[in-house]
């Protein structure tokens, strides 16, 4: 059984029909000056029912490619935004 990555971030956009963009923070150690340090990156997710919103706090499961740059589907809402 293979183990698919989850990832957890924050919905910043809508980005077409039954796709949505997803901020996740990260926080490293800076090799140097060891202090913690944000890095953001940005994934598309496929969310099937159109349920998603700005501001939405989401987990995504990996899967297979949907699309060029779409490999990530919606597992749960977390936290639904402010509207």
């Amino acid at each position: 059984m293979t183990h698919k990555r989850e990832i957890q971030g924050v919905v910043v956009k809508k980005s077409g029909d039954k796709t949505a963009s997803v901020l996740v923070t990260r926080y490293v150690l800076h090799p140097r000056y060891h202090k913690t340090v944000k890095r953001f990156k940005k994934y598309l997710i496929h969310d099937e029912r159109n349920e998603l919103n700005e501001g939405d706090k989401v987990i995504a499961v990996e899967c297979r490619p949907l699309s060029k740059t779409k490999s990530f589907r919606l597992k749960t809402i977390v936290a639904t935004g402010v509207k």
